[in-house]
């Protein structure tokens, strides 16, 4: 099973590139973040015509996430479990082949000292509750989305210039590390411990893309038993260098059967 996140910056403007992506790689299940899109307005039937289901959690102009899956979907779940009063479009979770799938979008979190930045801390901890909760009822799960956290000085092209930023915040990393310590394995760096330069995420400004200067933001953890099958893990940067492309690219692993 090959599980993609993505987060496309506005489904409205970069259909061609999931159609064209989910031609090119035909993913088992790819989850998107940041749809900015009411569930009426999701163009469904140019994903459904490849072959793929769709379930959405939408939102107008904000967030939103879905989870496009090759096979029927179960049980899907609209929103983080635990957070019922949260108004923003940032989790659903869905069962696939035996396999609970989580697409999330965590909050950002800027400015520091603002609610905002509360919002996110609060976020993680739920999030971190619901993981702990699956664990304790032996559910085999993938959490995949854009987690708004660079795990380690190595996920950021300037370590210093994002001391007062919250995907590096010592808090926001010690939430991150929380959920890691429940048992959980990170796809991308289990296989690539090293990896340098490895960006999900260049901004669309000061030339970011030119002079490759990302971060690492996007992943997929895995609970325990689904890690014991992980075979591959990569990220699609060449996505990055399309016309009108998203400020994200594609992050995926593969499962073994």
């Amino acid at each position: 099973m090959k599980i993609v996140t993505w987060n496309v910056n506005s489904i409205k403007v970069r259909v061609p590139h999931v159609c064209d992506y989910l031609r090119a790689t035909a993913p088992d299940v790819l989850l998107l973040q940041e749809t900015k899109i009411s569930d009426d307005k999701f163009p469904a039937l140019e994903i459904e015509d490849l072959g793929y289901t769709i379930a959405l959690l939408g939102q107008r102009t904000y967030n939103g996430v879905a989870i496009l899956s090759k096979h029927p979907m179960e049980d899907v779940i609209r929103g983080l479990p635990g957070n019922t009063d949260d108004e923003q479009s940032r989790y659903i979770e869905a069962t696939i082949q035996g396999l609970r799938i989580g697409s999330l979008y965590l909050p950002n979190g800027n400015p520091l000292g603002t609610e905002k930045f509360d919002y996110k801390l609060r976020w993680m901890g739920q999030l971190r509750d619901h993981a702990q909760a699956m664990l304790r009822d032996d559910v085999d799960f993938a959490l995949g989305g854009d987690w708004n956290v660079a795990p380690e000085a190595q996920d950021l092209f300037d370590p210093g210039a994002f001391l007062e930023d919250a995907i590096a915040h010592n808090e926001s990393r010690a939430l991150w590390r929380e959920i890691n310590y429940l048992g959980l394995t990170e796809s991308f760096r289990a296989l690539h411990p090293d990896l340098a330069q490895a960006w999900s995420y260049y901004d669309y400004q000061r030339g970011a893309w030119e002079k490759n200067h990302g971060i690492r933001i996007d992943h997929i953890l895995l609970s325990p038993r689904v890690a014991d099958r992980l075979i591959e893990a990569g990220i699609d940067r060449d996505e990055r260098s399309r016309v009108q492309p998203s400020d994200h690219v594609p992050v995926w692993c593969v499962l073994a059967d």
